[in-house]
């Protein structure tokens, strides 16, 4: 590899090598020159330039592969800006020559392709010292574009951008046939092209005016239509080009307009196509009338999804100010989106937009506002809630409640005519706004924290006055999500907790008679409990005794009065629930009332069992079964968050109802029969909260019923008695993380994984709702997770009966583990086509489930004939055509491996793939059986497959050379990842094949086939950490190795998929831990600064771990890496390509304000690991730099407006108050677009506040000098560079007092804390001019 740095290639060393070895030498080449070119004397440039030219074009026609390529081209482009650029126009002819020929076989298509990416790069870097010559040159890439295969077509569209981007507005006399030429594209069928057209649009939009004037419309219609059927990158790529052109249509370009007399488009207008797009999707508008009005046709998911991005994008892009000024707007305009029929017309589907609309408003108010503007936006939300208050006929008044609505709703229910059916229209579509209003009202208030005090404190704005009438509105959905909102204000200021709780106790006990009142303030009640264990005071032990009176006061009058009967039991039992989240304290007290209500609530006898069934009518069914699921649900949260006081005899007293219930569910079917089906959702919660409970209890207290269990566990998930063909959500947390790239539909980590979600393949995917399961509302939300969102109930009670199954099946007997075995056989069998996959689905799930309760449990699976059973029926689905089956069935056989754990019958199913794979020729099987492969090796390790290694790395590399399918690539490479990564040394031996076969792979498959080089990370990951810490050795072999892994990451570096570049920075990570002195930082920490602003949140992530892991050992170096950036990019002309932020607060400065803007927990933890470290290495040397920083952050009060960047925030405050608005916004306008930056909110400047201790701790034990002033002050005398704490002791305490006296209580807490620790450390410290007296007295007056 030495002897390709050189700035000639060395021909003599290329003629010496391996044909195989050529491709990375000349790839190696390109990089060295890449970077020496820059830094070259010019004269030695000139000198070689004319045999330079030739080599890098003679390149252009030896097929080079596609980083080849882009490296030749950029090589070319830089040379010729450095050199002369005579013979440009020459290279230039050629390119076209050679773009015009007609050869269109598959060998000659790399030369083309390099031919266009050199067009590409020229005008990029010399734009228009290029001249005249552009027309051509675009007239020929769009008639290649005509005639182009779907990588050609990404190819010239890419090379279009770079020349739009290069010529700017010289261009324009081609932006039209550009444009036409590329807009058709954006419906294409392959999905890198439609991202491709997306980008080059974008491109042309900074220049070409007709695009959002004359134009909108179409391109709006032509965005929805390319959405249809997309994947996530394309949805990223079209949403970002629609949000974009519509934010510039509103406010143009100032260049742009003083060119042309543009007339702009008003809010109403783009708002109005926005929103045809989340109505219609790409149905376009010409349809007649009369069909839209039917409400014809839904509109596709993926558009929704998309448009809903666009939504993001465009206040993005218009700024935190903008939003500020127009939020009236915005939001009744978000609002409005999801009270439209279109939009709600299932259930699931309100669900879903009301999602999409949740996702817009949490993006910008809570990335883009400021403190105090986000104050302003919660009182503009609250007038949103009263105002629909208002519609649905509730007045806000406190105490009474107003009876208009009640005659409303007669009203609707007693005019056949539907006269008045509005009422009821109105109440559907006011749920929806409600639940989206009152979600991000919580999420304000709650993110706020003790700073929404005011929101609170305000009687004008009343806020928990218009929360709390909600709690009467008559849909079940608003009234949850007002209980949920009330909820998130007790966390953020616990002193409401508890009036809050007795307000809610008073209105029970007087609106009793009013179903929506006894529902609506149960709800409150049981959320505010819920909250309790996130309050740090808790709330009096006497308001236990309060709600258990309340609930029992409930449930014995429910049977007093039929209207309400149904409203009280269920409000009872849910208070009951939420009360055992308080815990074993203070359940304590109340256990044998419980223990005796659930007793009463079920029959005592089999005879009462018997009788019961004859009697009640539907009604009376109904109740029952409610009063019955609400028992077992207080049961399960008693067993949940009482563990202590589950003593034997408790559990023995439980078991007596649980056993009645599990008695109870063969009769249901029976009455459902006689009473109708509208019971059917009454049973189905039963038998939700029964498998809840038993999933939490020891198996051996129900041991006696299994086999009644099992036969309802098995029907549940088979759907024997289901028609729907529901599928359980279990599948995807059972297979393995690392497996989701095979599983394409299967998103990874985004910042749009909560609106993603519903388009996953499993039913009801993402449509969490409060609804679906009350009782979510007092338990603890999972991590990561906003607000609750348990699935509908049909998915629900599959995935219970799943878990279940996986508790139950370690303790069956063997005969039946079989019968059950040979029953699932049966069951995907006898069923067809689409439900034939729902079953298997769940099927597989529960076998998994089961697996995995056997390994946990380290027992076996069973005799040969249970075995056989188990392999027949997970063989049979590795060659299903559904991906996610073969995946699960890959876990299965793996997981059957560990659970079996003999060589014997390793070696058999290991063979058995083998044979499978050295015959199959179609895509399905290849794939299943090389996973097998993959997952056997994972489950048993190296050690118990070490036989099958040889066999299994030879046949997987083979399929990994199998360019026809890359679907079958992408799976091998995954399958070889796993192997290296469970063989751990023992792996050692095949290290330089795999290596080189990763480095081929790299250099020649398509950049749009993003999986494979995913996987191919992967691998060069998982190999780097096989050979380890041996990669610190000097000989040849090591150095090879060293130096194709570092090559590998180069490439994976300069892909455009952001999970390929995340992938490369990992590599690096581990390379930098065993090799640190090979991997060069100055060219690492740049790029990784550069990823801190990326849009993904996965190579956030990796820039942010990594820059972790570099800031422990290298901190100094990493900030002056990061600050040599921020002035390259001062220098350089074309600043605008690396929008960066580094100022001079550096890298540290940078990550400050990353803590503003990101929710992401690992990230947050990381940054603040990273600056951590960065502080216990530089803070002492340079301190002065870190107070300042300090200081930046936490002078940062409430009070600084919306979007007022950190970095104007200097020297200039003064200068500030002078300023008028319009000077301000001009000021803000245009440079700050890039970086929308908030002030620092309470948890960043808590975070500072607690870095200032720190830096007082390491100055004391760094040196005394730093708490002595006379010695301080000669110090600085002799050296004014030195830097000592005490001479910056005015500041320490002005940042204290600062934080000590904000709004924020934890804050304050952080502040007083700090000058407890200054005080403390300076107590003592003399005052040399006037002896006697210490340093602190000057400050005493503060």
């Amino acid at each position: 590899m030495e002897l390709a740095h050189s700035l000639l290639l060395n021909e003599d060393a290329l003629a010496q090598i391996t044909e195989a070895k050529r491709p990375v030498f000349i790839f190696e080449w390109l990089r060295f020159l890449d970077k020496v070119l820059v830094a070259a004397n010019k004269v030695d440039v000139k000198e070689k330039q004319k045999k330079l030219v030739e080599q890098l074009t003679g390149l252009i026609s030896s097929a080079p592969g596609p980083p080849t390529r882009k490296l030749l081209a950029k090589n070319l482009a830089t040379l010729y800006s450095i050199g002369d650029t005579f013979t440009v126009f020459q290279t230039l002819d050629k390119c076209n020559d050679i773009i015009k020929s007609k050869d269109d076989t598959p060998t000659y298509l790399p030369t083309k392709l390099a031919a266009v990416a050199c067009v590409g790069a020229f005008y990029e870097k010399m734009g228009r010292m290029l001249g005249s010559s552009f027309p051509e040159t675009i007239n020929n890439l769009l008639k290649a574009l005509k005639s182009a295969e779907s990588q050609g077509r990404g190819e010239i569209l890419l090379s279009l951008q770079k020349v739009l981007s290069g010529l700017g507005g010289a261009a324009a006399s081609c932006h039209r046939d550009i444009y036409k030429n590329a807009r058709s594209l954006l419906t294409d069928r392959s999905m890198a092209v439609r991202c491709a057209v997306a980008k080059c649009l974008l491109e042309l939009q900074n220049e070409a005016v007709f695009m959002w004037t004359t134009e909108l419309e179409n391109l709006a219609t032509l965005c929805f239509k390319a959405l249809e059927g997309s994947n996530y990158g394309v949805r990223v790529a079209v949403s970002q080009l629609l949000g974009t052109v519509m934010a510039t249509a509103l406010m143009p370009k100032q260049a742009a307009v003083m060119r042309q007399n543009v007339k702009k488009a008003t809010l109403e207008e783009v708002l109005e196509l926005m929103a045809t797009g989340f109505l219609r999707g790409g149905s376009g508008f010409l349809r007649s009338g009369g069909e839209m009005l039917k409400g014809g046709g839904s509109v596709s998911r993926e558009v929704r999804v998309g448009v809903t991005q666009a939504y993001v994008v465009f206040v993005t892009t218009l700024g935190g100010q903008w939003l500020e000024r127009n939020f009236a707007t915005f939001l009744s305009h978000v609002l409005e989106l999801v009270s439209h029929p279109r939009a709600t017309q299932t259930h699931v589907e309100a669900v879903y937009s009301r999602r999409c609309v949740s996702f817009m408003l949490r993006a910008s108010l809570g990335g883009l506002l400021g403190e105090k503007a986000q104050i302003a936006a919660a009182k503009e939300v609250c007038q949103a809630i009263a105002k629909q208050m208002r519609a649905v006929g509730k007045e806000v008044v406190d105490g009474g409640e107003v009876s208009r609505f009640r005659a409303l709703q007669k009203a609707v229910v007693n005019d056949p005519s539907g006269e008045n059916r509005a009422g009821g229209a109105d109440v559907s579509a006011s749920q929806h706004v409600m639940v989206c209003a009152l979600k991000e009202l919580g999420s304000l208030v709650q993110s706020l924290s003790a700073t929404a005090s005011p929101l609170i404190q305000e009687p004008s704005i009343g806020l928990l006055e218009t929360v709390t009438s909600v709690l009467l509105h008559p849909s079940m959905a608003a009234r949850l999500a007002a209980a949920w909102c009330l909820r998130c204000v007790a966390v953020a200021l616990p002193y409401q907790l508890t009036p809050l709780l007795d307000r809610c106790a008073e209105r029970i006990n007087n609106l009793k008679s009013s179903p929506e009142a006894v529902s609506g303030y149960s709800f409150a009640m049981a959320a505010l409990l819920g909250g309790v264990h996130q309050c740090p005071l808790g709330i009096p032990h006497a308001k236990g005794k309060m709600v258990v009176s309340i609930a029992e006061d409930l449930l014995r009058t429910a049977a007093q009065n039929s209207r309400l009967s149904l409203q009280r039991t269920q409000a009872g039992w849910l208070l009951l629930g939420a009360l055992m989240t308080l815990g074993p304290s203070l359940v304590r007290y109340h256990l044998p009332k419980m223990l005796l209500l659930w007793r009463n609530v079920f029959p005592r006898s089999q005879k009462e069992l018997e009788a019961e069934k004859a009697r009640g009518d539907s009604f009376t069914w109904q109740v029952t079964l409610e009063g019955r699921a609400g028992a077992l649900c207080a049961m399960r949260s008693f067993v949940a968050h009482c563990p202590e006081l589950l003593t034997e005899d408790v559990i023995r007293r439980l078991m007596t109802p649980i056993e009645c219930a599990m008695t109870m569910m063969s009769h249901v079917p029976a009455v459902i029969k006689v009473h109708g089906a509208h019971l059917k959702a009454s049973a189905a919660m039963v038998r939700l909260r029964l498998y809840d409970i038993l999933a939490l209890l020891p198996p051996k207290t129900y041991e006696g019923s299994f086999n009644a269990l099992l036969r309802e566990l098995v029907a549940e998930f088979t759907l024997t008695d289901n028609s729907a063909n529901t599928t359980t959500s279990l599948l995807r947390s059972l297979c393995h993380y690392d497996d989701s790239v095979l599983m394409g539909s299967w998103l990874q980590e985004t910042d749009h994984k909560s609106i993603e979600d519903q388009l996953q393949p499993n039913s009801a995917s993402g449509s969490g709702a409060l609804e679906h399961d009350p009782s979510s509302i007092y338990l603890r939300i999972p991590v990561g997770e906003a607000i609750p969102g348990p699935l509908p109930l049909g998915v629900s009670v599959i995935d219970a009966s799943v878990a279940l199954f996986g508790v139950v099946f370690p303790h069956v007997s063997f005969k039946h583990r079989l019968q059950m075995l040979d029953h699932f056989a049966e069951c995907i069998k006898q069923a067809k086509g689409v439900r034939q996959q729902a079953v298997q689905l769940n099927i597989f799930t529960a076998v998994l489930s089961a697996l995995k309760g056997l390994a946990e449990n380290k027992s076996t699976l069973g005799p040969e004939e249970v075995r056989r059973s188990a392999l027949a029926l997970v063989m049979g689905a590795l060659d299903n055509p559904n991906p996610i089956l073969r995946c699960a069935a890959g876990e299965a056989l793996g997981r059957m491996a560990q659970v079996v754990g003999e060589a014997s019958f390793i070696a058999r199913m290991a063979q058995y793939s083998f044979d499978k794979l050295k015959s199959a020729r179609d895509v399905v099987s290849r794939t299943g059986h090389s996973l097998a492969l993959g997952c056997l090796h994972r489950y048993v390790g190296g050690i118990g497959s070490g036989q099958h290694l040889k066999t299994s790395v030879s046949i997987l590399l083979a399929l990994a050379q199998d360019g026809t399918s890359h679907e079958v690539q992408t799976w091998a490479l995954h399958s070889l990842a796993l192997i290296v990564d469970s063989s751990g040394p023992m792996y050692r031996g095949y290290v330089e094949p795999t290596l080189s076969l990763v480095l081929t792979l790299l250099l020649t498959v398509p950049p749009s086939h993003t999986e494979v080089h995913q996987c191919l990370g992967r691998c060069l990951g998982a190999l780097i950490t096989t050979v380890g810490p041996e990669l610190q050795g000097n000989g040849a072999s090591i150095s090879t190795i060293r130096s194709s892994c570092l090559v590998g990451c180069a490439i994976m570096q300069d892909h455009s998929d952001s999970l390929v570049q995340a992938a490369a920075i990992s590599c690096l990570q581990q390379l930098h831990m065993f090799a640190p002195r090979h991997v060069n930082l100055s060219s690492l920490v740049p790029c990784l600064c550069v990823h801190l602003c990326s849009s993904h949140l996965l190579l956030r992530r990796a820039a942010v771990a990594c820059l972790r892991q570099l800031a422990q050992r290298e901190a100094a170096e990493v900030c002056e890496y990061a600050m040599s950036l921020a002035k390259r990019a001062g220098e350089s002309k074309d600043s605008s390509s690396i929008n960066l932020n580094i100022t001079e607060t550096g890298l540290e400065g940078v990550l400050f304000g990353m803590l503003d803007r990101e929710t992401d927990r690992k990230l947050c933890s990381d940054i603040h690991d990273t600056l951590g470290h960065m502080l216990s290495s530089l803070a002492v040397e340079k301190l002065s730099h870190w107070l300042k920083l300090c200081k930046d952050v936490l002078a940062a009060t409430t009070e600084v407006g919306g979007a007022v960047a950190l970095e104007t925030r200097k020297e200039d405050e003064e200068k500030k108050d002078e300023m008028d608005d319009d000077i301000m916004f001009t000021a803000l306008g245009e440079d700050d677009k890039n970086k929308p930056s908030v002030a620092p909110r309470w948890v960043t400047r808590v975070f500072a506040a607690d870095c200032l201790c720190r830096i007082v701790l390491l100055c004391e034990n760094a040196d005394g000098a730093h708490f002595d002033l006379a010695t301080a002050r000669s110090a600085h005398a002799k050296n004014p560079k030195g830097d000592l704490l005490v001479l910056h002791l005015s500041d320490l305490i002005r940042m204290a007092f600062m934080a000590a006296t904000d709004h924020s209580n934890q804050l304050r807490m952080a502040g007083l804390q700090a000058l407890e620790d200054i005080i403390k450390k300076f107590a003592a410290v003399p005052e040399p001019e006037f002896p006697g007296h210490v340093i602190l007295e000057q400050y005493q007056a503060n």
